[in-house]
């Protein structure tokens, strides 16, 4: 296989789209009886590792029926327009709340532009093509899909974003959870164990309704979590919910800190100081022995884009 695709049991692939680092933001290709879905893209710049998977695995592009992404951040629906250009059959399933973003995107580029301009928008994310909006449609809570002979439920999971729902796949017995189980990278695994934690990007962070959209992950007895930063975590459903776990209580400092300094004086500074130092005790717990300086490089761009969501949460009456 070429070195971003890694199989991840029958018919399931965990692809490397390479956006910022290695390791650090996965698509998922699912494949049963000759037919295929996408789960996130990646932006622009990762179709081509997309396409290459299907090529690899002996797949035309017309055995692709759908196109989902968890949710419409850039990182995980950037590529669809593109992607879905090159997949003459598939069709595009997004939630609700973020389809009308990928079928005229004019807007969502917009609010990118914005927080990061023109040349970083080039190199991150590329120009973003519209979805026609005869080939896309919403998705509904409770919806049941098929892939090949291989059923996945989806479910809306708000908390990370509005826009945002999660898929079971029936046969692995895992969630493809865009970024509603948190974040892990695999530089923090101890012994084979992971390390994760929550993620209150911009705007739309709601802790309460995270902690229901986990919980309603957790009814169907997950054996894994596949994350799109980064991979697959746990094996078993008792190892899934001791890192459920483990996140809420990572979440609940999240909370309790931001509480503490709703009305710091340079309140984003004083969030990611701490943020780092919630970050580095809870790696030091884990058994994490990267120099911390290292840690917190690897962890720079989620401080700076924790601290922002953190801040529009506080501002919000009911935060």
């Amino acid at each position: 296989m070429p070195p971003y695709l890694l199989s991840l049991g029958p018919g399931l692939y965990r692809i490397d789209t390479a956006f910022q680092r290695d390791d650090f933001d996965a698509a998922y290709l699912l494949v049963d009886q000759g037919r295929a879905a996408f789960i996130d893209t990646g932006t622009n710049h990762a179709v081509p590792r997309l396409l290459g998977a299907l090529a690899h695995l002996g797949l035309a592009p017309e055995a692709v029926d759908w196109v989902i992404p968890t949710h419409v951040h850039l990182d995980h629906a950037g590529g669809v327009g593109l992607l879905m250009q090159a997949l003459p059959q598939a069709r595009l399933l997004a939630h609700p709340r973020g389809l009308r973003h990928l079928v005229d995107p004019r807007a969502l580029w917009a609010g990118a532009l914005a927080v990061y301009g023109e040349e970083e928008m080039q190199r991150s994310y590329g120009q973003l093509q519209a979805v026609p909006a005869e080939r896309a449609e919403a998705s509904e809570d409770g919806q049941r899909l098929r892939v090949g002979g291989r059923e996945l439920l989806l479910i809306d999971t708000p908390g990370h974003a509005r826009h945002h729902h999660c898929l079971f796949d029936a046969q692995s017995g895992c969630w493809f959870t865009g970024d509603t189980f948190g974040l892990s990278y695999r530089e923090f695994d101890v012994d084979g164990r992971p390390w994760l934690f929550p993620t209150s990007t911009p705007v739309q962070f709601d802790p309460p309704a995270l902690k229901q959209s986990m919980q309603r992950m957790l009814e169907r007895r997950p054996q894994g979590m596949l994350l799109t930063h980064f991979g697959r975590i746990g094996y078993s459903e008792g190892e899934v919910r001791e890192l459920h776990q483990r996140l809420l209580v990572l979440l609940d400092e999240t909370v309790a800190l931001s509480l503490a300094l709703r009305e710091a004086e340079d309140r984003h500074e004083a969030l990611k100081q701490a943020l780092s130092a919630l970050y580095l005790r809870s790696l030091a717990a884990h058994g994490c022995t990267l120099p911390p300086e290292r840690q917190l490089a690897l962890l720079a761009m989620d401080i700076e884009l924790n601290a922002q969501g953190i801040g529009v949460w506080l501002d919000k009456p009911t935060a």
